[in-house]
């Protein structure tokens, strides 16, 4: 990662911790290209901002479907009650 070779110690099996090490390493090379000058720390910070937004963005969509499905199965529980 960024030109460094790092051990890393996780209980994740091996397949997890590559496809963890290919998408910061994809993130890492898509910031670095965008960036002059190449400071590696600020690679670093953008690519973790980078990445902490798409987090957030998917954690709000998964809490949006999450509700709708909650509604749903309300919905379906509710009907079922009425027909019982």
């Amino acid at each position: 990662m960024l030109g460094r070779e790092l051990q890393v110690r996780s209980t994740a099996l091996p397949e997890t911790v590559q496809e963890i090490e290919a998408l910061v390493n994809g993130k890492l090379s898509e910031v670095a290209s965008s960036v002059t000058g190449g400071d590696t720390q600020i690679v670093a910070i953008l690519t973790l901002m980078t990445l902490a937004e798409e987090y957030l963005s998917l954690r709000s969509e998964y809490e949006a479907v999450r509700q709708h499905d909650a509604e749903r199965v309300a919905k379906l529980l509710d009907k079922l009650g009425c027909q019982l």
